[in-house]
């Protein structure tokens, strides 16, 4: 199989990411992704694996930790979700190798599922995929399924050390969530897919903490809203499993040049990573307690390998800079409580004479709230839309900036050429509200 074929079948599967509205409990079945496993033979069973819900900084936290991983010498395994500009992204594997990663140049998705890796895999579990889907009971699997088991059959090829797993969409139903990995971790939780997940905090909170199943798992938490919290700490109860919680259990401390954690075992000085902002500042917190939780099964990684793997971690989309003169960030932030982190450190990181901002979002999330966060940072609108069936048409996203010139695109192309002719070279062209924005626009 050739490799554009490869990608015209896995296109052709059932994307729930380009769907704005769908019966989530209806649609998504673990039977369905477990009962084909089976057949491969469960090769998510061989792997040592971290699974990461949460609303925002899940992908973060997972590039943090492996990162760390890699630089302590290990072979990782990286599954993370949406992709920016190639869905071969998805499907990492980092080498382990201390000084190797040093000395390697810096590239933005290291490790990718190679063109010919990836159509031999396919290759061989299609025929496997045609029958399960002719006669399954759960229906045919979706793209995100034959995705997940495609990773999952790639890091048992590659006898990964550990394999680091971002849920796709909340946790309890998410097609990864057929693993017992050694450790969990939930970053914060807010308000996304109400549609789906819920329309409380609790009730989300419930999907994302679907993933803490099992005796004796430790599970490390970032701050939560109460709500979700107290959700947290009874499922951990429930199926005995051992919670550890950042500004509880962990601590970290922000200083002049980075920060510091206070963690169970140790204490770890002088941190510092690449990635902007307060918040990834707690997401590397989260990162340094799953590396500690690992100590519970005589995995021992020290200061200078998570010292070092925080400042080499790379997460582009995540507020990038692209270009200056004018200044171009790039962020992915998608709900109202990413909107406002990336307000926060816009603030604290930049100095501009105008905002010009490059905003797209997708339908099924609350783009009243995410506007009305962005409104008071910006000078200039361009409203526009990403290539996607999901996406918000313009003009309903112009009507909640008053008072500000805003202009209307029909593609993130448009909305480029037209940023590029608004900005001087003192401005800031900013480009979020959708990874599929930011995946188009970089």
């Amino acid at each position: 199989m050739a490799y554009p074929e490869t990608v015209r079948y896995l296109e052709s599967f059932i994307n729930y990411e380009t769907i704005p509205v769908y019966p989530y409990k209806e649609s998504l079945k673990l039977e369905c992704v477990r009962g084909f496993l089976d057949l491969i033979g469960n090769p998510q069973d061989t792997l040592n694996c971290i699974h990461i819900a949460g609303t925002k900084g899940k992908g973060s936290t997972c590039a943090f930790l492996t990162y760390i991983l890699r630089q302590a010498g290990y072979r990782v395994g990286l599954y993370t979700s949406p992709h920016l500009s190639d869905f071969r992204e998805r499907i990492r594997v980092l080498e382990g190798c201390a000084r190797c990663a040093a000395a390697r140049p810096k590239e933005d998705f290291e490790g990718m599922v190679a063109q010919d890796e990836l159509a031999n895999l396919t290759e061989k579990l299609k025929p496997v995929i045609e029958n399960y889907n002719k006669n399954s009971e759960y229906g045919p699997l979706s793209f995100f399924e034959v995705y997940t088991a495609l990773a999952f059959m790639y890091f048992k090829e590659k006898r990964v050390d550990f394999a680091v797993l971002e849920t796709g969409l909340g946790g309890r139903l998410d097609a990864t969530n057929v693993v017992n990995p050694l450790v969990c971790a939930i970053t914060p939780i807010s308000y996304e897919h109400t549609q789906k997940l819920g329309y409380t905090l609790r009730e989300i909170a419930l999907e994302k903490a679907g993933i803490i199943k099992n005796k004796n798992l430790i599970v490390v938490t970032a701050p939560q809203e109460e709500e979700a919290r107290e959700v947290i700490r009874n499922k951990c109860k429930d199926v005995e499993a051992k919670l550890l919680e950042v500004d509880k259990d962990i601590n970290y401390q922000k200083t002049n040049n980075g920060f510091s954690v206070k963690g169970v075992f140790a204490q770890y000085p002088d941190l510092k990573i690449n990635l902007l902002g307060g918040h990834q500042i707690i997401n590397a917190t989260v990162a340094v307690g799953v590396i500690e939780a690992l100590r519970n099964y005589d995995i021992n990684i020290g200061i200078d390998s998570i010292r070092d793997g925080l400042g080499n971690t790379i997460w582009p989309g995540r507020c990038e800079i692209i270009s200056k003169d004018p200044f171009v960030v790039l962020d992915g932030a998608q709900n109202i409580a990413s909107a406002r982190a990336l307000k926060e450190t816009i603030k604290e990181n930049f100095q501009y004479k105008r905002l010009i901002l490059i905003l797209g979002i997708s339908q099924d999330k609350d783009t009243k709230g995410i506007c009305n966060e962005l409104d008071e940072l910006v000078d200039e609108v361009i409203i526009t839309k990403a290539d996607n069936p999901r996406a918000t048409e313009p003009n309903v996203l112009a009507q909640y900036f008053n008072g500000r010139p805003v202009h209307i695109t029909n593609s993130v192309a448009q909305a480029k050429t037209k940023a590029k002719d608004l900005a001087h070279k003192e401005d800031l062209i900013l480009v979020t509200g959708s990874l599929f924005v930011v995946g188009e626009a970089r």
